[in-house]
């Protein structure tokens, strides 16, 4: 019993270990056998994929090409570890491989020594895409994702609930800054792929894509300065008749926002004790922009401007949530009156939504995106 528990905590360190580490410490094999340490992909878009030569999605490899020769310009890496443990469909040295796919395929990207995805003698690094981004199953109103799905649970009823590889050309996308942004499995469409990729390269979309939604923050204010280019960014945002309908209070004063959340705390004891991490009332944020809109209209304006100025500062390293709660409060408790009388709203105007920002001590993942609310009308 000893022994085993030994090799379950031995185990557990080692996940723990690759868990802890970004994909820029991680060092693999090229074609030659010499180490690659993959931060000298750092600020580079990454498609990692196994794959396999005599598979059935083999073809794949055309489509991986076309992506490489669109994209690289705009600093897409394909980086491609053959795998055998899949019916043993990637036979032969990695010379032979590397032969086959030139051949056949006239690939230009870079192909890394042969390994294994799964098992104890797993790569560290798909290791670490695993434990990043697990298995979230096929498309089952796909044929080939039908296919799959049964030749699958034939081996292992519970085949779905493990993160391991599937298949051979299941890919990973990285982002610029190293973070494993998606998982592909190898029936998913190669079109969904495109489409993220131009995600990645392109710096706006990318920015638009990396924006979360931030609950906690450093202890630290942000610069007044990066507050005045986050501003700027957000009123240049376009409104109806460029009548520029918002009021906007950038709050930089922390004892005014200790004072209004000792209010808040006075008044939601209980709220404030199930947040354990509980600091200010604005998400523990350091930094607060407050958006006013008249009383009558102008909140899709606002929405504009609040967009933008959320994406400035994504773009500067910074962290943003669009707060409701704490509107309300502020708009219906008399205590907190102090707090709207420092921000100067003029007559006729009214709290809309306040931005916490702050440098983020976080990094959540995406939450799930429904594409089936999406039509298009032709």
């Amino acid at each position: 019993m000893k022994k085993i528990m030994t090799i379950c905590l031995l185990a557990v360190a080692s996940v723990l270990g690759v868990s802890a580490q970004g994909i820029y410490d991680i060092t693999v094999k090229d074609d030659l056998g010499k180490d690659v340490s993959l931060a000298d992909y750092k600020g580079k878009v990454l498609l990692i994929v196994n794959t396999a030569t005599r598979c059935g999605f083999t073809p794949q490899y055309d489509e991986l090409e076309a992506l490489y020769e669109k994209y690289h310009a705009d600093g897409l890496e394909i980086l491609d570890f053959p795998c055998n443990q899949f019916g043993e469909q990637a036979p032969g040295t990695i010379k032979e491989i590397h032969q086959f796919c030139t051949a056949n395929f006239n690939i230009k990207f870079p192909q890394f020594d042969k390994i294994d995805v799964n098992g104890a003698n797993e790569s560290p690094l798909f290791t670490y895409l695993k434990a990043k981004k697990g298995f979230g199953g096929f498309d089952l109103n796909d044929q080939r994702g039908r296919f799959m799905d049964e030749m699958l649970r034939k081996q292992d009823a519970d085949y779905d609930k493990k993160s391991d590889i599937k298949w051979n050309f299941t890919k990973f996308l990285v982002s610029r800054d190293g973070r494993v942004v998606k998982r592909y499995e190898p029936t998913d469409k190669m079109s969904d792929v495109d489409i993220d990729i131009q995600l990645e390269v392109n710096p706006v979309l990318s920015n638009m894509m990396a924006r979360r939604s931030i609950r906690k923050y450093l202890d630290k204010p942000v610069e007044h300065e990066k507050l005045e280019v986050i501003v700027r960014a957000g009123i240049n945002a376009p409104s109806g008749m460029n009548r520029q309908p918002w009021i906007i209070r950038v709050v930089e004063d922390q004892k005014l926002i200790a004072d209004v959340t000792e209010v808040y705390k006075r008044n939601n004891p209980e709220q404030v004790k199930r947040d354990k991490d509980f600091k200010n009332m604005f998400r523990n944020a350091p930094n607060l922009i407050c958006v006013c809109t008249p009383a009558e209209g102008g909140a899709l304006d606002a929405g504009l401007l609040g967009e933008n100025m959320m994406l400035a500062a994504q773009s500067m390293g910074l962290g943003t949530c669009c707060l409701g709660g704490p509107v309300r409060f502020l708009n219906s408790n008399a205590e907190a009156k102090f707090f709207l009388d420092r921000l100067d709203i003029p007559e006729g105007y009214k709290l809309n939504y306040i931005l916490a920002i702050g440098y983020p001590d976080e990094q959540p993942d995406a939450k799930p995106r429904d594409a089936s609310k999406v039509k298009y009308i032709k």
